[in-house]
């Protein structure tokens, strides 16, 4: 468990708050959504002597993810109950194979089981798309980056998720990166000047953050270059011979990234084009679930 919050760290380091405890709090907080003041069925119909042991069956084939945080989940509730492992998150899973067997206060097992399904299935099915969609441009140097069109109060699963599935995170939040989108570009006066403010807002600021900004077309991508001053240009909404030739252009002066319109029907003519990153929303707004089940085990 403890090698579990150190690749967190890890992964996450910048995002202070997302340390050991405040996962816990995120939690308690799903738990108390469920549970509130009582599991009444549980409590009615189970001693509070009953022990048992339950199993995580696979219905479904694609890729495992949220293993540790269901431990987490059952630690928190109750930290006499023990899981074991028998596959590992990031791991190809098929209908029939057994997750985990989870045994200890029946009742416990039984509080906890939706909040564990609910996690699991929704990150496992994000894990699977995820990786689907890697092994559509394995043969490129494109990386598959998700985005933040994601559920509130669930964004830090739910990019684990897509890192369990071989992709790559982009942007937390509005805070750990300045991603200067078209309305930006409006609403402060053009290309210039959005990206002057974003620069002088960092010197003021005393921050060091990428910079990133859409271009909405060729000319965008030409005036970008003349003005420099930022570390990625993200082709929005480019057809792909639009982004052959912004690549041409660019001319590795900038990391490139494409976004708008991409799916696995098109995805690897993008990637073929030769951008460093195609940023998905479907990665986590669009994923299904992983039919996922936890049953008892005489």
């Amino acid at each position: 468990m403890l090698y579990f919050y150190e690749n967190i760290n890890l992964f996450y380091k910048k995002q202070k708050y997302l340390m050991k405890e405040n996962i816990n709090k995120l939690i308690d907080l799903y738990l108390n959504e469920d549970i509130k003041d009582g599991d009444h069925t549980s409590n009615a119909c189970i001693t509070e002597n009953t022990y048992g042991k339950a199993q995580l069956i696979v219905k479904e084939s694609g890729i495992l993810a949220g293993i540790e945080i269901a431990e987490l989940i059952f630690k928190k509730l109750d930290p006499s109950i023990k899981l074991k492992k028998n596959i590992n998150d990031g791991s190809k899973i098929k209908h029939g194979d057994i997750a985990f067997t989870v045994n200890g206060p029946s009742k416990s097992i039984l509080s906890a089981e939706r909040l564990v399904l609910n996690c699991m299935q929704r990150m496992s099915g994000i894990a699977t798309k995820t990786y689907n969609i890697k092994k559509l441009i394995k043969k490129t140097k494109t990386k598959i980056l998700d985005t933040r069109k994601t559920t509130p109060g669930f964004r830090f699963f739910e990019k684990l998720a897509v890192k369990i599935g071989g992709g790559f995170n982009h942007r937390y939040g509005l805070y750990d990166m300045m991603m200067i989108k078209d309305n930006h570009v409006d609403f402060s006066g053009g290309i210039k000047k959005a990206i002057k403010n974003a620069n002088e807002y960092q010197i003021n600021n005393n921050l060091n953050l990428k910079i990133i900004i859409e271009a909405r077309n060729l000319n965008e991508v030409n005036e970008i270059i003349k003005t420099r001053k930022v570390d990625r240009i993200l082709l929005d909404n480019f057809s792909v011979e639009e982004t052959k030739k912004a690549v041409e252009i660019i001319n590795e002066k900038f990391e490139i990234e494409s976004s708008g319109n991409i799916t696995e029907i098109n995805i690897k003519k993008y990637a073929e084009c030769g951008v460093d990153f195609i940023s998905l929303g479907a990665l986590t707004h669009s994923a299904n679930i992983l039919d996922l089940s936890l049953k008892a085990k005489n």
